[in-house]
């Protein structure tokens, strides 16, 4: 069981990231927290967790809880074993072995004396047969942290499992093992992750925004549902608000010139009757005061219409008007850009693949590039952009222009503004205007044009590159994405897949986001080995 009550949270000298947020999770079910980058999923799944505690509130959670982290940098001075949390077992087993009789050990053992050997299965099973229990968590790759730390899940069997981008780093044989833990757990899991398959799994969907928390009772598939149906609910009402406003502005008029008809049809029977001139002001301020609480009425309905409005308006989803308007690529179809003979790299003097790499990618070809981690993608990706040079082989490259966008977006010069790095790709001449009217389409409003490129956020800095190129005349004939969308909120996932579906350009991906790759149109998979 997982209770919040009234918990808000904020950081010192920043606004409030929770204001009295409830929250309720049934034992042996399975939830996830999702939302826009920056609503406080990842700091809500800590407050579960312990790690941190709110400013107010009561935390309720009833068993053992595992919390895999979504970033490692506090623990990579632990080792292998603390991270498993079987250090204290392993010293105490050390201890007995070696001839201690203290009870304490034996309490701390509790009778798990196979722990080391069970330990080392399940590191077998996750990949990391290789490392030793003592070996710092600092030597590391991120998905081998990961894949620890999702081992520690397993050896420890804990009654509450609270995961945090899980599948970031994890390679497609990690994530299929993941999914299959999730399937069989019967344990409370509460996850934060943009992985679809991994969201589809999940029994109920926990919404987090600035208004609270907003539960919908199933996966991720049946929330996009929902989420579709109030979108469709959403904009019937924007349209009935828009019908209301025009029908209270057309009634303010007819009215306000009725009323200025009929005041000039009295003052003229007024001045025929030879009404009195003190008479006829009094009747002039008093026509003056009746027409001006008749357009304050009006102006007060208009204002309330022209309220609403704007409050449903803003509610809507972004995404739509976030979409790159590609040109087509200069280059034919078909044409040979990148050959590839006999292939390879050298690492410590040892070729990274066992077989050489023999291939080509012809202009419009849409090609994923797949392997476990540590396989090469990345490596592959230089060879092809020309930062390394092939240790065997032979690598053929056609003239054409490309763009590379990997996970950091290092594409973007940290020390320059919005608005600057956008006119760098201004090349047809835009006005001031025109830029800065693309920037605000893509939530860039101008008090953030001067706004230095190295505070943004994962997901700023792909709707600013995004941005770029629609600014930009020049289609490139390549874009290559390494792990797009690892540290995206779902949102900004939906916005990068609707840009790169109408691209017609040649495309290579680095992912393991299967539901990405299928939705992007993939024509075939470059598998490293």
């Amino acid at each position: 069981m997982i209770l919040l009550q009234n918990i808000s949270f904020g950081f010192p000298g920043g606004d409030l990231l929770f204001n009295h947020y409830n929250l309720s999770i049934q034992p042996h079910t399975k939830s996830a927290l999702v939302g826009s980058n920056g609503v406080g999923k990842s700091t809500l799944l800590k407050i579960i967790a312990h790690e941190i505690q709110p400013l107010e509130g009561i935390i309720n959670t009833q068993g053992e809880i595992f919390y895999v982290p979504q970033m490692f940098g506090n623990f990579n001075h632990l080792t292998i074993a603390e991270c498993l949390r079987i250090d204290q077992k392993l010293f105490a087993l050390e201890k007995i072995t070696d001839g201690e009789v203290d009870e304490k050990y034996f309490e701390t053992l509790n009778d798990d004396w196979d722990i080391e050997e069970r330990s080392q299965s399940v590191l077998q099973y996750w990949g990391l047969d290789n490392f030793e229990l003592i070996q710092k968590l600092d030597g590391l790759s991120g998905g081998q942290k990961t894949k620890v730390f999702l081992a520690g899940v397993q050896i420890n069997q804990p009654d509450i499992i609270i995961l945090d981008e899980p599948t970031n780093h994890l390679d497609l044989e990690g994530r299929k093992l993941l999914y299959d833990l999730i399937e069989k757990t019967t344990s409370t899991v509460i996850v934060v992750s943009h992985d679809r398959a991994l969201l589809n799994l999940i029994d109920t969907i926990f919404e987090l925004s600035n208004q609270g928390i907003t539960t919908y009772g199933g996966n991720y598939d049946f929330y996009v549902e929902q989420k579709e149906v109030e979108e469709e609910a959403l904009h019937n009402d924007i349209h009935a608000k828009e019908r209301a406003l025009k029908k209270a502005k057309e009634k303010e008029r007819d009215t306000i010139e009725r009323k200025q008809k009929l005041d000039a049809r009295g003052k003229q029977k007024q001045e025929k009757s030879g009404v009195a001139r003190i008479m006829m002001n009094t009747l002039r301020n008093n026509a003056e005061k009746n027409a001006s609480k008749l357009k304050g009425v009006h102006a007060e309905k208009i204002s309330g219409i022209s309220g609403d409005l704007r409050d449903l308006r803003s509610s809507l989803r972004n995404s739509d008007q976030m979409k790159v308007n590609f040109n087509d690529s200069n280059l034919h179809s078909g044409k040979i850009l990148i050959n590839a003979e006999d292939l390879n790299f050298k690492y410590h003097n040892e070729n990274l693949w066992k077989n050489n790499l023999n291939f080509e990618i012809l202009s419009s070809d849409r090609i994923s590039i797949k392997g476990s981690n540590g396989s090469g993608k990345t490596t592959l990706i230089k060879l092809l952009l020309g930062s390394l040079n092939p240790s065997e082989g032979k690598l053929s490259k056609a003239e054409f222009n490309s763009i590379y966008i990997d996970q950091e977006y290092s594409l973007i010069d940290q020390d320059s503004t919005v608005y600057d790095f956008a006119q760098t790709f201004n090349d047809a001449a835009l006005l001031e205007s025109e830029v800065k009217t693309l920037l605000s389409r893509f939530l860039f409003g101008k008090e953030t044009w001067d706004k230095k490129c190295s505070f943004l956020s994962g997901g700023e800095r792909l709707r600013l590159l995004l941005c770029s190129l629609s600014i930009s005349n020049k289609t490139p004939d390549m874009i290559i994405l390494d792990e797009p969308t690892n540290n995206l909120d779902l949102q900004n996932v939906e916005i990068l897949t609707n840009s790169i579906k109408d691209y017609h350009g040649t495309l290579l991906v680095i992912s393991h986001d299967e539901t990405f790759l299928e939705e992007i149109g993939i024509d075939r998979d470059l598998i490293l080995s």
